[in-house]
């Protein structure tokens, strides 16, 4: 699939780092480096503006790395852009650490999956069939 990208920043376009890979590495754009301290969140741009096809969206997740060793993670994950959106990707990153945390333009924050999606045509009805679960959500199938 091709999508249309324009670049601002000063960094290189995200890619897949293996054949495998799921995501790209989303790159901070930030003019100078900026403290996130402990629980403080902040809106990063990445210099990056796409043009999507419809039925396609990208997710902003976190970086695995990032979220276990300093404990950084993307506030609203997955993040959606849809579609029709023309403005520069932003990542909302929180600090869940008791440590400040220095982001550094350049510096890996999140990555963007592209995925295929569904649209919805809502069917009114005045029951739902039964299943083995029912109404037990949040834990009901135990932990083990």
């Amino acid at each position: 699939m091709k999508i249309k990208i324009i670049n601002k920043s000063n960094h290189d376009l995200p890619h897949y780092e293996t054949i495998a890979s799921a995501g790209m590495d989303l790159r901070a754009n930030i003019s100078e480096s900026r403290i996130l301290k402990p629980l403080e969140r902040s809106i990063v741009g990445t210099g990056l503006f796409i043009e999507l096809p419809v039925g396609i969206e990208a997710q902003v997740r976190p970086r695995s790395g990032l979220a276990a060793k300093q404990g950084i993670t993307v506030l609203n994950a997955p993040g959606t852009i849809d579609a029709d959106y023309r403005g520069e990707i932003g990542v909302i990153l929180v600090n869940l650490s008791n440590e400040n945390f220095t982001i550094n333009s350049g510096e890996r924050i999140a990555q963007l999956v592209i995925a295929k999606h569904e649209r919805a045509e809502w069917v009114d009805s005045i029951e739902l069939s039964d299943t083995d679960r029912g109404e037990g959500g949040f834990g009901s199938t135990g932990v083990r």
